[in-house]
């Protein structure tokens, strides 16, 4: 999700309550596109906040422009740049006096400092960070804002809208929208109500600052669905529309930012500075996703994008291992399709055995030439029809059919083995790329890659001493049920085992999937009597973690672990089990607490 206008009126807020009155101390351009700018917080500010300063960031980059503060520094460069060199000769030392956001709800921030010249007047510059995706730029301007300089120069030949460049006069794009934060019931209607497309869009085609998903949470709010044409809404809608906008934007005046980031399966889908309870609310889980708050907009800034890159770069780095499965597991499929085929096919051995029999029997009474004699079958007591070669004798054909009846039996036999095989190979590459979806870290990831070499999908790769492989180390997750019970999911094949029968006691209670891949989940009792809720919760984990994850319901089989076995050689995770219970249950963990590695219970 990008900048909108509100998460830029919850940055200006913070800004200008840590920065208003404290001097620039540092500037930084570690970045051909982004400054660090350290500023000493004023003495009331020190004392309020317990803090002497903070580092601001401010990123102009195309693809992923940021503003947010920082106790953390960056490296820079030895020879500091030209735009650096002027921000530190006219504003270092200077006082920042505000910090605002023009326009209502535009992605722009504008920093006042006032310096002293080389002459000892006082001077105002004005420092603009505009964050505008691709267009993000960092402005610096004079008293009347006449640019001085920019990180990045637009000339006309680049943009016929607006050039940045030094000495032209600075001023912002128009877009043709009206200021959210000063509207009214009469102007919303002319604004958003008279257009024949869908109202979210309406509602942020026509304000500044708004993002679709804010217009969704408005559409929300109102009870009213998001796509519905804006000109052709009830009264009544139309009302609680504008209610909903007005009391957004009475969060946005008021300054009642809850900043809040919020997760899908664990990985962060979207913030905002305001609740969204179109997925929850503040503090709140609703199926798939849960809302949790941040202290500040520049934590959430942080840890948002931290954790988003967490998640793509993991997802990045399992592209080549999700390509070997989906190669390997597609082959296997098809084999399994043609072995099945060639099995059905081999089931008509025991008639050819049949027919073989029959002629032995009664194949004197067939005239030379016939194509086919029928004769009486005395195991059913049914005529059956033989098909002849009327070029081979009676006997002959007998033994042309005991030889295809001896073909089919050996295939059948060889594709019992190979179809066990097959179905083995299948289950345990769909349980890879189960485990591949809920791959956390680069650990889990070695220890996927590491089955996959000791199944033969992939070459081995070795650190060099000795021949030996790199250890890897990766942990099952770790949830604690409403009672208190302790749960553990595999993440992977390899945790399974390690689960199943390493850490899990006989007494314990093992959960898994009916008939699909998924995670070991195992129920440590504890030598407790355990509730029926700790068992539902146990399955609903194993229902989560499984192929069936966005099913309504998934059954589940579960028993005593001391009920489950591996039989000798199986492949990683692969076990049997004779005798169980079951459950339907909805893949819903809302209500569970995962421990993270180091957190105590």
């Amino acid at each position: 999700m990008a900048f909108d206008g509100i998460t830029i009126a919850n940055l200006t807020k913070d800004l200008g309550d840590y920065l208003v009155g404290g001097r620039i101390y540092k500037i930084a351009q570690p970045e051909s596109d982004e400054l660090v700018i350290t500023v000493k917080l004023s003495y009331e500010n020190a004392d309020k906040y317990g803090i002497k300063q903070k580092r601001l960031v401010l990123s102009s980059d195309a693809t992923l422009p940021l503003v947010y503060m920082t106790d953390d520094n960056k490296n820079s460069p030895m020879t500091a740049p030209n735009f650096c060199m002027l921000l530190r000769k006219h504003i270092q030392n200077g006082r920042i006096v505000s910090v605002t956001q023009p326009g209502g709800l535009e992605r722009v921030i504008r920093m006042e400092v006032e310096h002293l010249d080389e002459m000892g007047d006082l001077r105002h510059k004005t420092l603009i960070i505009e964050i505008m995706g691709k267009y993000s730029n960092i402005i610096f301007t004079d008293e009347e804002d006449v640019i001085i300089d920019s990180i990045k120069h637009i000339p006309a030949s680049v943009s016929s809208v607006r050039e940045v460049l030094p000495g032209r006069k600075y001023f912002i794009p128009s877009q043709d929208k009206c200021n959210p934060l000063e509207t009214s019931a009469d102007e919303f209607s002319s604004c958003v109500l008279s257009k024949g497309m869908p109202i979210f869009k309406a509602i942020y085609g026509s304000y500044t600052g708004l993002s679709p998903i804010i217009s969704q949470e408005i559409c929300y709010r109102a009870g009213v669905d998001a796509d519905k044409s804006a000109i052709s809404l009830e009264t009544s809608e139309a009302i609680a529309v504008y209610k909903a906008f007005d009391e957004v934007m009475s969060i946005v005046r008021n300054g009642e930012f809850v900043p809040q980031i919020v997760y899908e399966d664990d990985v962060p889908k979207e913030y905002s500075s305001i609740p969204l309870k179109i997925y929850g609310g503040s503090g709140e889980a609703s199926g798939r996703f849960e809302c949790v708050e941040a202290t500040d907009i520049s934590e959430l800034i942080l840890q948002y994008y931290a954790e988003k890159d967490v998640a793509t770069r993991i997802r990045q780095k399992s592209v080549d291992l999700r390509k070997i499965v989906q190669t390997a597991l597609e082959r296997n499929v098809r084999k399994l399709d043609l072995q099945t085929k060639q099995l059905a096919d081999s089931e008509k051995k025991d008639k050819y055995r049949v027919y073989g029999e029959l002629l032995t029997v009664y194949g004197y009474s067939a005239k030379e030439g016939d194509k086919s004699i029928t004769v009486n079958d005395y195991n059913t007591g049914e005529d059956v029809t033989i098909p002849l070669d009327p070029t081979l004798s009676p006997n002959q054909n007998a033994k042309k059919y005991f030889d295809k009846y001896i073909k089919l039996k050996r295939t059948a036999e060889a594709l019992d083995e190979q179809i066990k095989e097959v179905s083995e190979a299948v289950s345990q590459l769909e349980s890879i790329e189960s485990a591949l979806e809920i791959a956390e870290n680069e650990a889990d990831l070695a220890q996927i890659r590491q089955e996959l070499v000791d199944s033969g999908y992939l070459k081995a790769h070795y650190n060099g001493k000795k021949g030996r492989r790199d250890k890897v180390t990766s942990k099952p997750l770790h949830y604690v049920s409403s009672d208190g019970f302790d749960i553990f999911v595999g993440k992977n094949n390899i945790q399974n085992d390690e689960l199943t029968f390493k850490m899990a006691n006989g007494g314990d209670w093992w959960f898994h999937s009916k008939k699909i891949a998924g995670s070991h989940v195992v129920l440590l009792t504890g030598g407790k009597e355990v509730p029926d809720r700790a068992f539902e919760e146990a399955a609903a984990l194993a229902a989560y973690y499984s192929k069936g994850k966005n099913q309504e319901k998934v059954e589940i089989d579960y028993l005593r672990r001391k009920d489950v076995k591996k039989p000798n050689g199986a492949k990683p995770g692969f076990v049997v089990y004779y005798t169980n219970y079951s459950m339907a249950i909805a893949p819903d963990i809302s209500g569970l607490r995962l421990i993270n590695e180091g957190e105590n219970k």
